[in-house]
């Protein structure tokens, strides 16, 4: 009996899964008011969460993999365009500060995030 329990002690705990798997990303336009575009550097990102490709009409600059940023509340003011950093999903999160209501164009998808230190 003792060794079904430990066994499947074993098992339980082999199938933990981690929740915050970190991935990496790229601010590649950083527009007025928040409205940030993310570009994925993995290929194992959840791809229903992107656009495969979008086009920054301000600038005609093509993106593949990306998406506008969710959380601007907490988004650390030191990552500038062209900055790489490594990101969690956590859509857990709530936006409650105040942000401009001016236009910048974003893709239509959103993801909220919370930057790591990896």
């Amino acid at each position: 009996m003792k060794k079904i329990a430990f066994i499947l002690g074993l098992f339980l705990l082999g199938c933990t899964t981690d929740k915050s798997e970190s991935f990496s990303g790229k601010l590649v336009v950083q527009g007025v008011c928040m409205n940030y575009v993310i570009q994925v550097n993995d290929a194992d990102f959840p791809q229903d969460l992107i656009e495969k490709r979008w086009t920054y009409e301000s600038t005609q600059t093509q993106y593949e993999n990306v998406f506008a940023l969710k959380s601007v509340c907490d988004f650390p003011e030191n990552i500038k365009e062209g900055d790489s950093f490594n990101f969690i999903i956590d859509n857990e999160k709530t936006n409650q500060c105040m942000v401009c209501l001016a236009y910048s164009p974003v893709p239509e998808k959103s993801v909220s995030l919370t930057v790591v230190q990896d």
